[in-house]
Parts: C-alpha cells; structure tokens; sequence
C-alpha cells in the first residue's frame, strides 16, 4: 500500500507549517500581496492548511468553499495565479519536500486554474 500525499507532506503538522509559510509568502509577494494584506491572516492560514489536509488524503477537515465560488468575481489574472505556485514551490522547499511530492502539490493546484483564473 502507497503512502498518502498527506504522510509524505508531514500530516497535520507538515502541513500546517507549509501552509502557514506559503501564507507567509503571498504576504510578501508584490503581485499578490494586497489581495491578502486586508484579510485575517490566522483564519486565511487555517482554511488553508484544513485545504490542503483533506485534499491530501488527511481527515475532511475543509468546511470552506469550493474553488470556483471562493473565487467567483475576484477577476485573478494568469499572472496572479502564476505567483501562487509560485509561492507554494518557495514554501514546499523551504519545508524540505521532495521532488515527487511537490510536482503532485503542484499538479493538483495548476489542476484548480479553470475555478480561479478570471471567473
């Protein structure tokens, strides 16, 4: 049997670490820093974090919305959307994940782009 996304990332702690630095990232990336600047940093990084545990195999922790209405009427850009994975990439070596591990981070929110980008 295969280890899950989830234990691979480091569970429950893992993930949290790497959300919150991912966070963290957006904070301080110019190209979509002001779409957070305003919000509530704990809440924005424990929707976050339950996010990525239950969409990696952890428990169904996520009780937010889907992608598309998260997203619906923010008009994000490409651009925007590009700095995002961006920042994960930055966080996931930051926490010492692997190759494998990040190229399936990285598929599953590229995969999201259709919900995001400009709807």
């Amino acid at each position: 049997m295969s280890t899950s996304l989830f234990e691979r990332l480091g569970g429950n702690d893992g993930i949290t670490r790497l959300t919150s630095d991912l966070v963290d990232n957006h904070l301080a990336n110019p190209t979509i820093a002001t779409r957070f600047a305003k919000g509530n940093i704990p809440a924005l990084k424990q929707a976050a974090a339950s996010f990525m545990i239950s969409g990696t195999g952890g428990d169904n922790v996520y009780k937010g919305k889907d992608m598309l209405a998260a997203h619906k009427g923010m008009n994000i850009a490409a651009a925007e959307f590009m700095a995002v994975l961006d920042d994960a990439l930055d966080a996931m070596t930051k926490n010492d994940v692997g190759q494998r591990e990040q190229e399936e981070v990285l598929f599953v929110l590229y995969s999201m782009r259709a919900n995001i980008v400009r709807v």
